[in-house]
């Protein structure tokens, strides 16, 4: 296992890793179960699957928001606004467009083996309503948000507490177009995250400051956040549940939504501490730091393995595919990562080249 983290020591804090690593396993879980679910295979009897998949809805996304809120002023500090851009665009939007364009490309010419009906119209769809591209959505929306709070927080020098008025104007909004109907493409993203990411810097200096990781990392307060977590996700998902419609409390119970994301979101990073102090569950932690290869990638990978699963060999137990089909998820995207890196293909990941190949170029 060593030798998967030569890249992640030094100063990269663990606990970060180990919080990506939980975002994304969680992704991947309800991208393959819907995915399984879409194709046929017989998922009623495995209710269990199901509500795991409503519950990790709740949070996962808010998650990832906030914890690309924490380094948003060290950032800023370190590369300034147009280089912090100008990084932006190379390792959000850019392979948001390429992957894009790369699996819209395969599932129209797979069609007959996909789940997905794709057109010539998907191209557009990239760029106005980006939830119709399947998982990519979050890197658009992740940078959309990043420059608009970067603008508004160095050229019109807004503080935090100005960010999150907004935000949480933005988030009502949100919701109210939801309840409504009203598709706003790629501006409801803005409006519904906006927020969670203004609540990252609210809380990066408290939870950068390694004087109190101790209290991060306690069980003390493990055990307080446990029954506001259990109790936020049992209503979470029956609430969803009765009314039939797994987006029902985030679209019509906004408050209590946030409120259960973010004891959700400090329940993970509490855990994340736990898993940095005793230095566990390696390779959660080697998922997390490539989150972001994983995520470009999942989708196409896991779906090449359930049709070769169920096609080829007969497997439609619900439980054994969902397994497998997120080990794979995991494993192949680092791997193909790996080897992109070695024969020189970063262009597949950013538009910068990693420091690495800079070095050995100019040795």
């Amino acid at each position: 296992m060593s030798a998967a983290l030569p890249n992640m020591k030094g100063n990269r804090l663990a606990w970060i890793d180990y919080a990506r690593g939980i975002a994304i396993i969680l992704v991947l879980y309800r991208h393959i179960f819907e995915g399984i679910s879409r194709s046929g295979v017989e998922a009623a009897q495995y209710s269990w699957l199901e509500h795991a998949n409503i519950i990790f809805y709740s949070f996962r996304m808010p998650l990832f928001f906030i914890l690309s809120g924490v380094f948003i002023a060290k950032s800023l500090a370190k590369r300034g606004v147009k280089s912090l851009i100008i990084n932006k665009v190379n390792i959000l939007l850019y392979p948001y467009l390429l992957w894009s364009v790369i699996q819209i490309t395969l599932q129209m010419l797979l069609g007959k083996y996909v789940n997905a009906n794709r057109s010539w119209i998907d191209y557009g769809y990239v760029i106005l309503f980006p939830r119709m591209i399947d998982q990519f959505w979050y890197l658009y929306a992740l940078f959309n948000v990043t420059v608009i709070y970067i603008l508004t927080r160095e050229k019109l020098h807004f503080k935090v507490w100005h960010q999150l008025i907004i935000g949480s104007i933005l988030y009502v909004f949100s919701d109210y177009v939801s309840v409504k109907r009203i598709d706003l493409g790629f501006i409801y993203d803005i409006c519904h995250f906006y927020l969670f990411f203004a609540i990252g810097e609210l809380v990066a200096d408290k939870i950068l400051d390694s004087s109190k990781y101790p209290l991060y990392s306690s069980w003390k307060l493990f055990a307080c956040l446990l029954p506001f977590f259990a109790i936020g996700q049992y209503y979470f998902l029956y609430s969803n549940l009765a009314m039939k419609d797994n987006l029902f409390v985030e679209q019509h119970q906004p408050l209590l939504f946030a409120i259960i994301a973010l004891v959700g979101c400090a329940f993970m990073i509490n855990i994340s501490f736990l898993l940095q102090r005793y230095d566990s569950f390696k390779l959660l932690r080697v998922a997390g730091f490539h989150s972001l290869y994983i995520y470009v990638s999942h989708v196409l990978v896991a779906s090449a393995v359930r049709m070769v699963l169920v096609k080829v060999f007969g497997l439609t137990w619900l439980p054994a595919l969902l397994l497998i089909c997120l080990c794979f998820a995991i494993v192949i995207p680092i791997l193909l990562y790996k080897f992109a890196m070695r024969i020189g293909a970063w262009w597949l990941y950013s538009l910068e080249r990693p420091v690495q190949l800079k070095t050995v170029r100019t040795n």
